[in-house]
């Protein structure tokens, strides 16, 4: 799926489907993170963590986006996996410390397990051969490899 584009020709990441699925997750975080009593120290703590993920589900995918090359979608990428990931431990610890609502949590649950899925179709969206070389070897596209640069650049 290609990225919906201005008229200028710039991406505009807030008519993507996985963009406007994490403003989605956002608002549903807020709305469970607003349940919990802020006289529970873990509890509170774990809202700010919480919606601190699920914020950055939306602001990495404009990040991919503004950026357009394949090591720096895919770096912001792993962020948004692992505060998916992140966000998902949090709705188990909630539930571990004592959180009342938890019935509000598997619709969190589900929300996210729908993002996952329109994630995988936004990666695999990514332009492998629109890249620099990544000179960690973390990003790079299949086949090429970290010391295949010339670059004297960090």
């Amino acid at each position: 799926m290609l990225p919906p584009k201005d008229d200028e020709g710039f991406s505009v990441p807030e008519q993507l489907p996985l963009y406007r699925k994490g403003k989605e997750i956002y608002h549903l975080t807020k709305k469970i993170s607003g349940l919990i009593e802020e006289e529970d120290e873990v509890l509170s703590s774990l809202k700010e963590y919480m919606l601190l993920d699920a914020s950055l589900l939306t602001v990495k995918v404009a990040g991919a986006e503004a950026a357009d090359l394949f090591d720096l979608r895919m770096e912001n990428a792993t962020f948004i996996r692992k505060a998916a990931q992140d966000l998902l431990s949090h709705c188990s610890s909630l539930e571990m410390f004592g959180f009342k609502d938890v019935y509000y949590l598997h619709l969190l649950r589900d929300a996210i397990d729908e993002y996952r899925i329109l994630f995988i179709e936004w990666v695999q969206g990514f332009d492998p051969w629109n890249y620099v070389n990544d000179r960690w070897g973390l990003f790079n596209p299949p086949g090429v490899q970290a010391q295949d640069s010339d670059d004297d650049a960090f």
